[in-house]
């Protein structure tokens, strides 16, 4: 008698996945590499907006402390953020910026320790540094060009790089620097993800079914 059986896929057994170390070492590094490179990013990123961005758009000024009569609470090298404040809004305890002398754009920033107002309607401000043991000779209001916003510590530096001849160009130089370096580090995390996931397929194999060729029925005796 003959009978005709239906044809069944035959299922090709499970293979284990083999991945070679050197292949997991080189996933985990360049994985590695990529996450410090946008931790870098980032750092660079904020940087560039508390030195460049935040004080242009806020009409704020980055100086650089290059002494230390301000200890401890402006260091050595710290970034200082001023704005441009009205004499009349000072009070004392706030850290300004005045012009010492009209002809020499080296400004001094130091904390107002008192205030006199003159007969005139002007006013004289006593100002003097926190590391220092004497006030400075009295300020007129007619100096004083701005008050400090805030401070980054270690970042004057940074500020004295990019303050050049003509900053708007340094700016742009720096901006664009920027946003290459970004780009980069984006095109070379994309082409790590398709490399890792090549390596993931490689490893693994087909697993699906096999399916037999096309062919009659099967008959048995």
């Amino acid at each position: 008698m003959s009978t005709t059986a239906p044809v069944q896929p035959v299922v090709a057994p499970d293979r284990p996945a083999t991945v070679r170390p050197e292949s997991r070492w080189r996933v985990t590094a360049r994985s590695v590499g990529v996450g410090l490179g946008y931790g870098v990013l980032g750092v660079v990123l904020l940087v560039a907006a508390v030195t460049i961005l935040v004080p242009r758009l806020a009409g704020a000024v980055p100086l650089t402390v290059l002494s230390g009569s301000m200890e401890p609470t402006l260091p050595v090298g710290s970034l200082v953020v001023v704005r441009p404040v009205d004499p009349a809004d000072v009070r004392i305890g706030d850290v300004v910026t005045y012009l010492p002398n009209p002809d020499d754009p080296t400004a001094i920033t130091h904390r107002v320790t008192g205030i006199t107002h003159r007969t005139d309607g002007g006013v004289t401000f006593t100002t003097q540094g926190d590391a220092n043991g004497a006030p400075d000779l009295p300020v007129q209001d007619f100096q004083v060009r701005a008050r400090v916003w805030y401070v980054v510590h270690h970042l004057g530096h940074v500020n004295s790089a990019v303050n050049v001849d003509d900053r708007h160009v340094g700016v742009v130089l720096v901006a664009g620097g920027f946003f290459v370096w970004a780009g980069s580090l984006w095109y070379r995390a994309g082409r790590s993800r398709r490399a890792a996931a090549a390596v993931a397929v490689s490893a693994g194999g087909d697993h699906g079914p096999v399916e037999l060729a096309e062919q009659g029925p099967v008959r048995h005796p």
